[in-house]
C-alpha cells in the first residue's frame, strides 16, 4: 500500500470517527438531561401530592399541643373527685390517649420535630406529677391551682413545641 492510499483512507475515516464521537456525546448529554428532567418532574409531583398530607399532620399535632397546654387542659378537665391522685392520673391519661391517637402523624414530620413534640408531652406530664408530689397540694383543686400558678412564672412546654412546628411549616414553602 502506498502512502497516498493511507492518507486517502485516513481522510475518509477520521471525519467519520469525529462525527460518530460528537453524535455519541450529544445523545448521551440529551439522555442525561431527559433523565434529570423526568426525575425533577416526578419529585415535584410527589412533593405537591404529599404537601397537603404533611400540612394536615402538622395541623393535628398543633391541635394536640394546644389541647395539652396545661392552662387550657386544666380548665377543660374538671376534677371528678377531691382526690389529687385521681385527678393527676385522669389528666395524664387524657394526654396519653390523645398522643396515642396522633402517633401516626410522625411519619409526615421530621424526627427532630417529633422528638420536640414528645418532649413537650413528657415535660407536661412531669409538671403535673411534680406538682402532685408537693406538700402544699392536698386536693384536686389545689393541684390545679398550684400548676396554674407555676405556669405564670414559666412557659408551657407545648408553647415551645408549637413555635418549632411553625418554623418547620414555614420552611415547607
Amino acid at each position: 500500500m502506498d502512502f497516498t492510499r493511507i492518507i486517502e483512507l485516513a481522510s475518509y475515516t477520521l471525519p467519520a470517527i469525529v462525527t460518530g464521537f460528537v453524535a455519541y456525546s450529544f445523545f448521551e448529554l440529551h439522555i442525561k438531561n431527559n433523565d434529570r428532567k423526568r426525575a425533577f418532574l416526578l419529585n415535584k409531583q410527589a412533593h405537591s401530592e404529599s404537601l397537603p398530607i404533611r400540612l394536615q399532620a402538622y395541623e393535628r399535632m398543633t391541635l394536640y399541643l394546644e389541647r395539652i397546654n396545661l392552662t387550657k387542659l386544666l380548665i377543660r378537665i374538671a376534677p371528678i373527685s377531691n382526690e389529687k391522685h385521681d385527678y393527676e392520673n385522669f389528666v395524664i391519661d387524657q394526654i396519653e390517649q390523645e398522643f396515642e391517637h396522633n402517633l401516626t402523624q410522625q411519619i409526615y414530620m421530621s424526627d427532630e420535630c417529633w422528638t420536640i413534640i414528645t418532649t413537650a408531652k413528657n415535660s407536661t406530664i412531669q409538671i403535673i406529677r411534680k406538682a402532685a408530689m408537693s406538700d402544699r397540694v392536698d386536693s384536686a383543686d389545689k393541684l390545679r391551682e398550684v400548676i396554674l400558678n407555676d405556669l405564670l412564672e414559666k412557659q408551657s412546654p407545648s408553647n415551645a413545641a408549637l413555635g418549632y412546628i411553625k418554623n418547620e411549616v414555614a420552611e415547607l414553602w
